[in-house]
């Protein structure tokens, strides 16, 4: 067959393994570990979803090599716990009775141990290490390693290694990046030792080097070794580019694969893992330019998602490898997909930090895309139905939770009818077209309408549905996704001659903003409405009652979020209860009673949503089995829409 992306379908050889393309996952940390740090069951079928999917290399995220200065962090390797061993074995085999080579990440964060720990007062419990004393920024003391401390850890590497070979797995990668231990040796930063292990580029690249060369020799020359680096730190005082070259120099003929990354831990988490904020590819330079220099493969990654642009990566010479993390786990089948040409189903991640957000607050794994992760052995995979199951199924509604529940029920079998009131599906995701850097979310109602569309279901748009036109249609099962409305400040005083809009109102209906603008609500939405116009170079004010912004975002993406608009122009008022809205601005009540006018010409409602509660009434009798969803039921986020719309689907 002719293939939509020959490059990145390519196989490719490394150490002997075939490689069945270009994509590979990146390493995701597991999803249920006990406190021995052994895999459980959930573990094993997060990863068996990416070999499944078609991912060439699926890497075991983070086998942590040497608890002793390390005990904190993840997954443990040893013959001394029972059915340890065992434990590893399984998950090797499931990602290798795919056709993916399994890989496990060996690591030691150094005096970063604890960052996953859900009890964040228990790190100062710890005794962090690393390759100098010193102090980390939140006040934790950090204690050089010795020399015998090194010996230890080195031998450790070698045999984790060897025990994970033993356990099936076919390579390993060697976390030297992101300032973990190894990037800690590496770095001018981090490294202010006086003996062998620091100073020149000679002696900060010895503990790699020696770690590299101990796995080889206990593992053998057909056993692969994937170096992981940060092409350059990315923060004042650490390496750069330049140096992350010579770095890779001087370590290639110990490894197979250099898979360059980017940035450190402490000094840019959004660099990273890109946020919104940055371009798909921001971190490719790094790879590409390393790619110059040796003749080892070289990996690439940093928000990926799009086939075409990974087929350009590969095709013009910049990397031998994507791999991807938030991108397979919002659509585990995205390999096979580019595979078999089918890339414009590839549900795209959209870097909300979902994912990542979930792992401190509850230690499970979470997507907003998809609502299997960590949860593959549940038993909630589509599988079609018998045929005299099969029911009449409207769907009411087609914004994400209605075009969720359309596609799965379609792909069960069910006869799907989607009703959608308005002239195009995607609900509230249409708006975000209007958003440069939310680009990716608009993007996932194009794909849904998509996936719809294929799976065989009746789309009717333009169609408002009511009590009566349900009941002409009889359908065996509905699905209410009506979604919500923007709430107004018509509760305040308005005056006429003042021009108050909506989000709605701006993103779809094109309504003007003049050059002075005052966004009333500190959410989420009217963090991103401010930064969007402040960015076209409007004056902007942004108004919350509360005592902070984007109360109501992820613990991983609102720290990013509030750092863009502490960067930008933005004038914000926290504290501040809106009064009075006049043509000159809005009045605003502070908290010691004072009044204040925040001038603005535009005033722009994102105080929030309200579900259509009339609507949902109105069809609580449209079908025998009635299900409402998403904003319909109650106004949240597309996580709950996208789950809801799953799971209603497979009640059906």
């Amino acid at each position: 067959m002719n293939r939509d992306y020959p490059n990145l379908c390519q196989p490719l050889d490394v150490c002997g393994l075939r490689l069945r393309n270009r994509m590979c996952s990146a390493p995701m940390g597991a999803t249920d570990v006990d406190a021995q740090g052994t895999p459980g069951p959930r573990t094993l079928g997060f990863y068996e979803a990416r070999a499944r999917g078609g991912a060439a290399i699926v890497t075991v995220s983070e086998l942590v090599v040497h608890p002793e200065t390390d005990g904190s962090q993840m997954l443990h390797l040893s013959l001394k716990t029972p059915g340890q061993l065992a434990a590893f074995t399984y998950v090797a085999d499931a990602i290798a009775r795919h056709g993916a080579i399994p890989s496990i990440e060996l690591s030691h964060s150094g005096q970063y141990a604890g960052t996953y720990m859900v009890d964040k007062a228990a790190k100062g419990e710890l005794c962090q290490y690393g390759a100098s004393d010193g102090v980390r920024p939140d006040g934790i003391k950090v204690k050089a390693l010795t020399a015998q401390q090194i010996d230890s850890i080195v031998e450790a590497y070698a045999e984790a290694a060897a025990l994970a070979q033993r356990a099936g797995f076919r390579m390993c990668m060697v976390h030297c990046g992101h300032g973990w231990l190894i990037n800690q040796f590496l770095s001018p930063y981090f490294n202010k030792r006086t003996d062998e292990y620091g100073g020149s580029l000679e002696n900060r690249t010895r503990l790699a080097r020696r770690i590299l060369q101990a796995i080889r020799e206990k593992c053998g020359p057909r056993f692969a070794i994937e170096m992981r680096m940060s092409g350059s730190e990315l923060f004042e005082g650490g390496y750069d580019l330049e140096e992350g070259v010579r770095i890779a120099q001087a370590l290639e003929e110990l490894v197979d694969i250099i898979h360059v990354s980017a940035g450190s831990y402490q000094f840019g988490f959004s660099i990273t893992h890109p946020s919104m904020f940055r371009d798909h590819g921001c971190n490719v330079y790094l790879a590409a330019e390393i790619k110059k220099h040796v003749s080892k493969p070289v990996a690439t990654l940093g928000g990926l998602s799009d086939p075409a642009q990974m087929e350009e990566i590969i095709a013009s010479g910049q990397a031998d490898l994507v791999a991807m993390g938030r991108g397979l786990l919002a659509d585990p089948e995205l390999p096979n997909k580019v595979m078999s040409n089918r890339g414009d189903e590839i549900v795209r991640c959209m870097r909300c930090f979902t994912c990542m957000a979930e792992r401190p607050v509850t230690q499970t794994r979470r997507c907003s895309l998809n609502p299997r992760i960590g949860r593959e052995l549940e038993g909630h995979a589509i599988v079609p139905v018998p045929e005299l199951d099969r029911k009449r199924v409207l769907v009411v509604g087609g914004g994400i939770a209605g075009m969720v529940a359309a596609y799965t029920a379609a792909k069960r079998g069910h006869r799907v009818t989607l009703c959608e009131a308005g002239p195009r599906l995607g609900g509230i995701l249409a708006t975000e077209a209007a958003v440069p850097f939310k680009q990716d979310m608009y993007q996932l109602g194009i794909t849904y309408a998509t996936l719809c569309e294929r799976a065989g279901v009746d789309i009717r748009l333009n169609t408002l549905v009511d009590a009566a036109w349900a009941e002409e249609f009889g359908a065996d099962a509905a699905v209410v996704a009506v979604g919500s409305e923007p709430m107004s400040l018509s509760f305040l005083p308005v005056n006429e001659d003042a021009y108050v809009v909506n989000v709605e109102e701006l993103y779809l209906g094109g309504a003007a903003v003049t050059d002075e603008v005052v966004v009333v609500g500190g959410g989420l939405t009217g963090a991103e409405c401010a930064l969007k116009y402040v960015r076209e170079g409007k004056k902007v004010h942004l108004v919350e009652m509360r005592d902070g912004i984007a109360i109501d975002a992820n613990c991983r993406h609102r720290p990013i979020l509030l750092k863009e608009i502490e960067d930008s122009a933005i004038d914000v008022v926290v504290n501040a209860r809106a009064k009075a809205v006049t043509a000159e601005g809005v009045t605003v009540t502070l908290p010691d009673g004072s009044e204040q006018l925040i001038a603005g010409t535009t005033v722009v409602s994102a105080i929030g949503q309200r579900s259509r509660k009339a609507a949902v009434e109105d069809l609580r009798d449209a079908a025998p089995w009635v299900r409402v969803i998403g904003d319909a039921w109650l106004p949240r986020n597309v996580t709950a829409a996208v789950y809801e719309g799953f799971h209603a689907a497979l009640d059906i």
